[in-house]
């Protein structure tokens, strides 16, 4: 398996030659970066490429469809519990959302859970302020669904912060981040709020970022998009990741091992995509970025410094941090595990 260094110098040295001449790699695979497929103020690019072979792993809100996890409840805002009860392996991305419990938390690291594993704790905060019993009839104990991800690149660069070493020289810890993150959803909401022309907060908990993401007017102003862009991550069997822009702006990009796990997480990315695109609307649309500013913004972070540290009990993180641009690449936990084996990478614009 070829590594994100190669792949990615391919794809800068794509933007320097004519459309189309992809530099072949030494096993004979090819990695190109897409034209933009562009809506509104939304720009998206696809990465396409081999795919790592083996099962694909059943995605976290597959897994609850299924009721073959359990993320439990710890009383503690910055910690929950995960434990795969079936027998295939289940992909948590960092950024799911996961609903009902004391509070809506969202995950804060990726991670391949093993069949069969045990309770395993995971990092979580908390994107609802104030509630801390059962809402309606919902299990206090549980969380029941994981149907949406974070639509913040400024909330998940403090999730990442917090897995900063201290040494780093990171400038706060969890309680802190904790705060900007519920200043985070709540400037969501706020952004949507006045672009929809209507309030998004749920009486129910009007601080619920989950909710607000059901919001029946949200979905109504993201159904265009979706029907203008989904399709194009779902048409080639060589995607295995994408970019995106919002107002001319590099926002952030996320690559899997296979084309198989990308179509699986592709539709729940993509509007958080939208989401973020929607808050941020204004009444010009900039034009989307060249394919060579998106290629750079990865390859700023791809040949950044590398730090390694813990993700939980069943990964590890290798963070690559630049002026401009931060890389998270999840790895399995074992020392053993070879750098082939990673299991997602996300790129966030600084």
């Amino acid at each position: 398996m070829v590594t994100l260094r190669t792949i990615f110098t391919g794809l800068m040295s794509l933007c320097l030659l004519q459309a189309g001449a992809a530099q072949a790699e030494p096993d004979g695979a090819a990695y190109r970066l897409s034209d933009p497929v562009v809506h509104g103020n939304l720009a998206i690019y696809f990465v396409h490429g081999a795919s790592r072979p083996g099962p694909v792993p059943l995605t976290l809100q597959e897994a609850l469809a299924k009721n073959v996890v359990k993320v439990r409840e710890t009383r503690q805002v910055n910690e929950l519990q995960v434990e795969n009860t079936g027998d295939e392996e289940i992909f948590i991305q960092s950024g799911d959302i996961v609903k009902g419990g004391q509070q809506d938390r969202v995950l804060s690291v990726s991670l391949v859970l093993p069949p069969h594993s045990g309770e395993v704790p995971i990092a979580s905060f908390c994107v609802e302020a104030g509630r801390w019993t059962a809402r309606g009839g919902e299990d206090a104990r549980l969380f029941s669904s994981a149907n949406a991800s974070l639509p913040s690149r400024s909330a998940k660069l403090e999730m990442a912060g917090a897995l900063a070493p201290k040494s780093s020289g990171a400038p706060a810890g969890t309680g802190s981040r904790q705060q900007e993150i519920w200043k985070s959803v709540a400037q969501i909401q706020e952004k949507l709020s006045a672009n929809l022309g209507a309030p998004v907060a749920a009486a129910r908990s009007r601080t619920s970022l989950q909710l607000t993401l059901e919001n029946d007017k949200l979905a109504h102003e993201q159904a265009e998009y979706v029907a203008a862009l989904e399709p194009h991550g779902e048409r080639e069997d060589d995607i295995v990741g994408y970019a995106f822009a919002v107002n001319g702006k590099v926002n952030s990009a996320d690559i899997y091992p296979s084309n198989g796990l990308f179509r699986k997480m592709w539709p729940k990315l993509l509007r958080a995509s939208i989401t973020e695109a929607i808050g941020d609307r204004d009444a010009v649309n900039q034009p989307a970025p060249a394919k060579a500013d998106v290629s750079g913004f990865i390859t700023a972070a791809d040949s950044a410094r590398a730090v390694d540290v813990p993700g939980n009990a069943q990964s590890r993180v290798r963070m690559r941090d630049s002026t401009n641009a931060m890389l998270l690449e999840t790895r399995p936990a074992a020392a053993a595990a070879p750098a082939t084996s990673w299991v997602h990478r996300n790129y966030l614009a600084r």
